[in-house]
């Protein structure tokens, strides 16, 4: 199994498979091109040579006047090999040392006469024309002309500049995946940077420390993230140490009170009515203790945005009417008025939806003050269904509003009642059963009035 690469040495890598790509291509495209010039020069030569020898034996009086003059315009040039025959096949002119070809390249569907051919000899290789003329002393006689030029000094040009090339381009890959790589390890600063935070980050320590200002645009986003999670995090794991703590705390009261009133019961013989007495107010302990649980299971629950179990559609209207049925004997004993205005369709689940709405029902005539009204509004907008819960009473502090929502949380100094029951469970649970339907809360108060509204989308 192949190891992984880090990301630094599969950039580098890639870098060096692009730069050699590029300089091996460019240098292929550089050979060819000489190549092709060299080609083009030789076929230019040949043709210049070929009209040379055309004029002279169309000028030629005799054979041997033609080997004499041939002889004399051909001797002086390097590298060139020329051989004149007739129809039979008899050589009237040849040069010294003229080739005699190994291997033939002739290009496909060519005439071989007038076309450019490669003769190979051994390693040597030599560029090839032929073609015909009439001489003036022998008319009607076509003769055979074959041209040869020796291609060793093109050649090792050629070697040359592939060495050349070669010598370079290796230098070049190398200088590229040196080059790629402390360009990809410094590029890539700043991510260590943010690793280097990210491990200092523990449960004692969530405070966002990603840096953003001093990252590149594109990795800013990741630091934003980051610390938009550990805010979520630090918030989450203080309210997780605050839920422990008042969790502890609201169960040792209860379990004090039943041990010691237990303790004391049983330090002596009692009367039967006394034993019934201690273990009736045990059972209102263990009742209250029994809500708690409960309601601490439904909220884990709904904040663990879990799939709503029973989803449907209704009236929010008829569900507040059956509530408002539901508290009028509370509301008639407290002389409390419960009105019902507009209605609206929600989506979800019917018994959450009476539970959150229920809380707040609670919460109101508790604090609303005798002889009063509390208010249950539902609005239709185009997206979503408000309902909102209003009485009036004593205004709640707003430094302590946004405090409302959290669990085991009540205003006490603001809205006491010695007559409450409740943990504090109660508005968080309703937030809660709303968050899961995708919806929000907001509470507000002022001037005496105090307004908790719902909102569902639709």
């Amino acid at each position: 199994m192949l190891p992984r690469l880090s990301l630094t040495h599969r950039l580098t890598l890639f870098f060096t498979l692009v730069a050699s790509s590029v300089v091996l291509g460019l240098g292929g495209l550089f050979m060819a091109s000489a190549d092709q010039h060299f080609v083009d020069l030789d076929r230019g030569a040949l043709q210049d040579k070929q009209h040379l020898i055309g004029e002279i034996i169309a000028s030629s009086r005799s054979s041997k006047d033609l080997d004499r003059r041939l002889d004399e315009s051909l001797n002086h040039h390097h590298g060139l090999f020329v051989r004149v025959s007739s129809g039979d096949g008899r050589i009237l002119f040849q040069t010294e040392d003229f080739p005699a070809a190994d291997r033939l390249q002739l290009p496909p569907d060519v005439n071989p006469l007038m076309a450019l051919m490669w003769w190979r000899r051994g390693q040597q290789e030599f560029r090839h024309q032929q073609f015909q003329a009439e001489a003036q002393y022998a008319p009607g006689i076509q003769l055979t002309v074959s041209l040869a030029m020796d291609t060793a000094h093109h050649q090792h040009f050629l070697n040359e500049l592939l060495n050349a090339l070669g010598l370079y381009a290796l230098a070049a890959i190398v200088v590229s995946g040196l080059l790629g790589w402390a360009a990809v390890y410094y590029g890539l600063a700043p991510l260590r940077a943010i690793k280097a935070h990210a491990a200092a980050v523990t449960a004692q320590r969530l405070q966002p420390c990603m840096p953003v200002q001093s990252v590149p645009i594109e990795m800013a986003d990741l630091a934003k993230t980051l610390n938009q999670m550990l805010e979520r995090l630090q918030d989450d794991f203080q309210r997780l140490s605050e839920f422990s703590s008042d969790l502890a705390h609201e169960l040792r009261t209860p379990i004090s009170n039943l041990l010691t009133q237990t303790q004391v019961t049983l330090t002596s013989k009692r009367e039967n009515e006394v034993y019934k007495d201690v273990l009736a107010s045990n059972a209102e302990e263990l009742q209250r203790l029994a809500r708690m649980v409960s309601d601490m299971l439904l909220l884990a629950k709904t904040e663990r945005r879990v799939d709503l179990p029973h989803k449907e559609d209704f009236m929010a209207a008829d569900e507040v009417q059956a509530l408002i049925d539901f508290y009028e004997a509370v509301a008639d004993d407290k002389s409390i008025a419960l009105t019902l205005e507009g209605n609206g369709p929600v989506q979800g689940d019917r018994l959450m939806f009476r539970r959150a709405l229920s809380n707040l029902m609670s919460n109101a005539l508790r604090y609303a003050p005798s002889g009063s009204c509390v208010k249950i509004t539902v609005a239709s907008r185009m997206n979503c269904t408000d309902i909102s819960v209003e009485n009036s009473g004593e205004d709640i502090d707003p430094l302590l509003m946004p405090r409302l929502f959290d669990r085991f949380y009540r205003v006490d100094q603001a809205r006491s009642h010695l007559g409450s029951d409740g943990v504090g469970l109660g508005l968080a649970i309703t937030k809660a059963i709303v968050e899961a339907h995708g919806g929000s809360v907001y509470a507000s108060s002022a001037r005496g009035i105090t307004r908790f509204t719902l909102t569902f989308p639709h």
